[in-house]
């Protein structure tokens, strides 16, 4: 299995691209859609990876694949500025499991 990107972004595509992950850009939520539909129909990808921001254009639609599919796994990465939420983790573990780090 291989993996996959969709980003808005053209440098996060090159940088990808040169450690071998292919990607599309994508920057209008339709469009966003539309890769993200093909990726998932696409039985040769098993990780489909987001940058942030066009993850946030399409959380609705993501979060609706993830309850329905295991596979393929779908991630969110930093955008070339990092993440905007610093304290992400963190908050991951606290909405998770309920501990207060």
């Amino acid at each position: 299995m291989r993996s996959f990107l969709i980003s808005d972004n053209k440098d996060t595509i090159v940088g990808l691209r040169l450690a071998g992950i292919d990607g599309v850009l994508a920057t209008k939520s339709k469009d966003i859609i539309e890769e993200l539909d093909k990726a998932i129909e696409n039985k040769d990808i098993g990780i489909i990876i987001l940058t942030e921001n066009t993850f946030n254009k399409v959380k609705d639609k993501v979060l609706e694949i993830k309850l329905r599919k295991k596979v393929p796994l779908i991630i969110t990465i930093p955008n070339r500025y990092g993440m905007r939420d610093k304290d992400f983790i963190t908050k991951y573990i606290r909405d998770s499991i309920g501990i207060k780090i």
